[in-house]
């Protein structure tokens, strides 16, 4: 339910769930109806609250709720909900010392004052503790109006094991020297730390859900998916079909009895669906690196690994990706170049005589990449081997571009000539005022600027490796 409102919500102010200022401010533009604005049968049941005595709360516009008798049956009517959820909703708007913002299923915390939910995380292990703290409640002021269980809303996403107190928390922190990666190593790498003045080293596992201990630390790691990707959700873990691939950092200066301390970098969770007759197509469902360790190029190096692992099985048909944000499409374009700059097919004078069937083969068949993310390869390293400077062979590649951009468009005029024979003159005026040829040019040239942007970044990227 909270995602419909959230997406109702974006439809109605015309938003994008990439924008970086959140469902927040969308929802807090809805409004009421003024008063007097709503339907009669419902104005007419509606009683505006007189305090006898001036309170923190008379300007607060609240509505007065009647005596019931019977809390099983009157307390459920429509009229006392609506009442009862208006004014909370009045409350929860004005009256904000004792509103938190949150992110947790709803937003806003309504009912505390100076409330403060901290969640602790062991490195490793990731060992939870939580803490709910406040200086007051709502129920200190105001009666009958009861806080949001914000402590049990939490819960409901966190592990069951959860530490509730300090002390079994730093007890258990004593562990973390002994907590070793999960599954088979599959891949090494560094990245130089400029505040440590050294390079780190990570590593890249793959898991499985019966290595013992792993099925508790991953309910664990998942868990942060509900704090940083909004339309996340917990996947079946007992279905076999799920590969799971973790990130790892050694931190050797940190070493303990001779140990090697190992903290939890991100992840990554890939569904094989099935393909006729006996194929695989592995489908990454979930990738987080963790905010410490963003902009470092973990992301890249976990997406490479992924398709390295899979190189080597011959039932794997190609590799995709559900539903892919913004960001995760411009991370894909910048390995899959990476990795297909070195092909034969894309060399330079391959590129130049346009994209072609044997670049589709090799990289299906050495890569695991499909046509349709191929051809994204090809315009972007056709883009760096075009001198854009040179006007005719700046429109060659532009053209190329659009006639690939151009399909949603062509499919518009089919339909439009379709209509003409079938609808009459008024209706098919209002058709053709919403395929105006002209706004369509317009928004050509825009996918195609934008799309150059988006490809020059990538290159951008290239060239600092």
């Amino acid at each position: 339910l909270q995602l419909i409102q959230n997406a109702a919500a974006r439809i109605l102010f015309d938003t994008k769930r990439t924008e970086h200022s959140g469902i927040t401010p969308v929802l807090e533009n809805l409004h009421w109806l003024q008063q007097g604005i709503g339907p009669t049968y419902l104005f007419e049941l509606l009683h505006p609250y007189t305090p006898r005595h001036q309170l923190c709360f008379s300007s607060l516009k609240l509505l007065t709720i009647p005596l019931f008798r019977y809390a099983t049956l009157g307390g459920r009517s429509f009229l006392l909900i609506y009442l009862f959820i208006l004014n909370i909703f009045n409350l929860r708007i004005l009256h904000t010392d004792y509103g938190v913002q949150s992110t947790v299923f709803f937003e806003v915390a309504f009912g505390y004052k100076g409330l403060q939910i901290q969640l602790f995380c062991s490195a490793g292990n990731l060992t939870t503790l939580l803490n709910v703290k406040y200086t007051s409640k709502v129920t200190d002021t105001i009666d009958c109006v009861e806080p949001d269980d914000v402590e049990s809303k939490i819960r409901e996403i966190i592990p069951a094991r959860s530490c509730s107190n300090t002390e079994d928390f730093v007890s258990l922190l004593e562990k973390e020297a002994k907590f070793k990666p999960f599954g088979s190593l599959l891949h090494t790498y560094s990245v130089h730390n400029e505040e440590a003045g050294e390079d780190i080293t990570y590593q890249i596992y793959k898991a499985e859900m019966s290595c013992p201990g792993f099925q508790e630390y991953h309910e664990r790691l998942q868990t942060f998916l509900m704090w940083f990707i909004e339309t996340a959700s917990f996947i079946d873990v007992d279905d076999e079909r799920w590969d799971y691939f973790l990130v790892q950092v050694q931190f050797e200066k940190y070493n303990k009895d001779g140990e090697t301390l190992f903290a939890t970098v991100g992840y990554m969770t890939v569904y094989n669906y099935y393909v006729y007759p006996d194929k695989t197509r592995p489908r990454v469902s979930q990738m987080l690196i963790l905010p410490p360790f963003q902009g470092e190029g973990h992301g890249a190096q976990l997406l490479e690994a992924i398709h390295r692992y899979y190189l080597t099985a011959p039932k794997v048909l190609d590799i995709t990706a559900e539903d892919p944000s913004e960001s995760y499409v411009k991370l894909r374009d910048f390995v899959h170049a990476k990795l297909c700059q070195s092909l034969p097919s894309f060399s330079p004078d391959q590129l130049i005589q346009g994209f072609s069937q044997k670049m589709v083969k090799e990289v299906q068949e050495k890569l695991k990449i499909n046509k349709k993310h191929a051809r994204r390869v090809y315009e972007i390293l056709r883009l760096h081997n075009t001198d854009m400077s040179d006007l005719e062979h700046a429109k060659t590649y532009r053209l190329e571009i659009k006639r690939r951009l151009v399909g949603p468009y062509k499919k518009n005029q089919r339909e439009l000539a379709k209509m003409r024979k079938c609808l009459r003159p008024e209706e098919l005026g209002n058709q053709i005022s919403q395929i105006d040829l002209q706004t369509q040019h317009k928004e050509l040239e825009k996918s195609y600027q934008d799309l150059i942007e988006e490809y020059r970044r990538v290159l951008e990227r290239l060239a600092q490796m």
